[in-house]
């Protein structure tokens, strides 16, 4: 199957449930008949005490796991019935804990789009907020963001995670509690380039 456009990235789940099973062999239903429809380029809320199957959503639609009952569909279409690559491609992702590596900068959003060329990665930056903080550095891209993103600040490090999103470029946007850990100033900064990158897409948000 091939890449759903932004204008088809409809989500629609019927009657889905999930079930896990704990240690010591208890079984706790993460979702439970849950159905909802998520309209092309809107942006949902979902809004939970911890516990209650919020990232059970997201899991279930890029099939990190299979629902136990109903079904998941993306574009009209089962996401069973998507090759499972072709699927993953469809999402970007920015949650909390933004996953950086011990490479530069530069690599850590080129994970995005690793063909990108130069201005499409100037671009993505100033849509972050990158470009603030990159030109200070004295390796400029080159820096080495530190293990897990260690050389960064929070707010740093999830303006990283997001220019990679701007590069991916997928028409679906899951943002998992993304500016919960951030101060008030960090906060601002990441909200406006994380409202910047909603536009246009289908954005689910984790509060």
């Amino acid at each position: 199957m091939t890449d759903i456009t932004t204008e088809g990235a409809s989500i629609a789940f019927d009657k889905v449930g999930k079930a896990f099973t704990k240690a010591g062999g208890a079984t706790v239903n993460a979702l439970e008949g849950i159905s909802l429809d998520v309209a092309p380029g809107s942006i949902t809320g979902i809004i939970g005490r911890s516990g209650a199957g919020k990232s059970t959503v997201f899991n279930l639609l890029t099939r990190m796991v299979d629902p136990d009952r109903g079904e998941v569909l993306l574009g009209g279409v089962p996401v069973a019935d998507y090759d499972l690559g072709v699927l993953r491609d469809q999402f970007s992702t920015v949650s909390q804990e933004a996953a950086l590596f011990d490479e530069s900068l530069r690599d850590n959003m080129l994970m995005g789009r690793p063909d990108a060329s130069e201005d499409d990665l100037r671009r993505a930056m100033d849509a972050a907020h990158v470009t603030d903080f990159v030109d200070a550095e004295k390796r400029g891209l080159d820096s080495a963001a530190g293990p897990r993103g260690s050389s960064l600040s929070g707010g740093q490090r999830q303006r990283i995670a997001i220019a990679r999103a701007v590069l991916r470029d997928a028409p679906i946007l899951l943002l998992d509690e993304a500016t919960s850990a951030l101060d008030t100033a960090s906060e601002r900064l990441v909200q406006d380039a994380l409202d910047r990158l909603a536009r246009g897409r289908t954005t689910l948000v984790i509060a």
